[in-house]
C-alpha cells in the first residue's frame, strides 16, 4: 500500500486500468472487448487485493464506465476505490471532443455517477489540459463538484508543470495521472520532481507502453491487431521505433528470466522505482493477465538491474 500523495487515500501500488473495457466503435477503441469477461477480470483483480480502478468516461463513450459499475457492484467483497475522468465528450460519429466548460463538465459528472451506480467519485480528474484556454474554468468546476460532494478528490491527468501550477493557484491539485515508461520517459525531468516537491499524488498510465512492454507483443502480433485498435496507427507500434522497443524488450526478457517474472511485471516495477510515483495503472482484459504482472508490487529492482534494463549497463 501507499499513500496517494496529501490525498489521504492509501492506494495498492497497482491499479485496475479500465480503458480497453470501453471496446471498440470509438475513435480511441482497444477492439471488441467481450463485458461478461471483463466483469469476471475485475472480479480477479479485486479478489487478489487492488483496492482502485481507473476509467474515464471517453472509455467508449461510457461504456467502461458501465461495465465497472457492473463490476464493483456484483462483487462480493468490499468496494474499490473509483476513480474517472471527464472534458472528452462525445461529439458526432463517435469521436472525441475536448471541452473543459462547466456545463459541460456537470453534465459529464452526472452521466458518469449514473454509469457507476455510486453517490460520489471517490477521484475525479481533468483528463487532458484542452483546451488550455478553458483550464481555469474547468478547475473551478472540479472544485466546485467537490464541495459539494459529489466527487471526494480532484486531479489532472497529462498537465504540465505550467498547467499545474495555474490549476493550483485556484484549488490544490491532490493526484497527476501522467504517462509513464521505459518507452515515454520525458516526465522524470520536471514533471514528477514538481509532483513530489508538492505533494501531488502521482499514478502513472501505460507503464507496459500499451502492451508494447509486456514480451507479448512481436511484429506479427502488431501486424495482425485489428483495424479498429488505435495501435494499429500508433508511431511506437511501427517502424523505426518498433526496433528500438523490442531490444529493449528483450533486455527485459533477461531481467524477468532472473527474478522468474514476466517482462511486463518487470517493466510497471521499474516505474515503481521512481521515488515520485505512488502506483501504476494496469490495463487487464481477462483474468490470467493479472496475476503475472501483480508480482511487479513486491518486485525490488537495483540500480544494476536498472541500469540493463535501459541499456546503459
Amino acid at each position: 500500500m501507499a499513500a496517494l500523495g496529501n490525498s489521504g487515500l492509501e492506494i495498492t501500488r497497482l491499479g485496475f486500468g479500465a480503458w480497453a473495457l470501453g471496446g471498440a466503435n470509438y475513435d480511441w477503441g482497444w477492439g471488441a472487448q467481450d463485458d461478461e469477461q471483463s466483469v469476471a477480470t475485475i472480479h480477479h483483480a479485486l479478489d487478489l487485493g487492488i483496492n482502485w480502478i481507473d476509467t474515464a468516461a471517453q472509455y467508449g463513450f461510457g461504456h467502461s464506465e458501465e461495465v465497472v459499475g457492473r463490476a464493483i457492484h456484483s462483487y462480493g467483497g468490499e468496494r474499490p476505490y473509483v476513480f474517472t475522468k471527464a472534458g472528452q465528450p462525445e461529439g458526432p460519429n463517435r469521436t472525441t471532443l475536448q471541452s473543459l466548460r462547466r456545463d459541460s463538465l456537470r453534465r459529464e459528472l452526472e452521466g458518469s455517477l449514473s454509469r457507476l451506480g455510486v453517490d460520489a467519485i471517490d477521484l475525479y480528474q481533468i483528463h487532458w489540459p484542452i483546451p488550455d484556454e478553458e483550464i481555469e474554468e474547468g478547475w473551478t468546476a472540479f472544485a466546485e463538484f467537490k464541495q459539494e460532494g459529489l466527487v471526494r478528490h480532484i486531479g489532472v491527468s497529462n498537465f504540465d508543470v505550467a498547467q499545474l501550477r495555474r490549476a493550483q493557484a485556484i484549488a490544490p491539485v491532490e493526484t497527476l495521472q501522467p504517462p509513464y515508461s521505459l518507452v515515454d520517459r520525458h516526465v522524470e525531468r520536471e514533471i514528477l520532481p514538481f509532483a513530489e516537491q508538492e505533494g501531488i499524488g502521482v499514478i502513472v498510465y501505460s507503464p507496459m507502453g500499451s502492451g508494447m512492454l509486456t514480451g507479448a507483443m512481436t511484429r506479427e502480433r502488431i501486424a495482425s491487431l485489428p483495424e479498429d485498435d488505435w495501435r494499429k496507427r500508433s508511431p511506437g507500434f511501427q517502424e523505426p521505433e518498433l526496433t528500438r522497443r523490442l531490444e529493449l524488450v528483450a533486455r527485459l526478457e533477461v531481467v524477468a528470466r532472473r527474478f522468474s517474472v514476466s517482462p511486463g511485471a518487470v517493466a510497471v516495477a521499474w516505474t515503481l522505482r521512481n521515488p515520485a510515483v505512488d502506483g501504476a495503472i494496469v490495463g487487464f482484459r481477462r483474468p490470467d493477465q493479472v496475476d503475472p504482472i501483480l508480482r511487479a508490487a513486491e518486485l525490488e529492482l537495483s540500480d544494476e538491474d536498472a541500469a540493463e534494463i535501459e541499456g546503459r549497463a
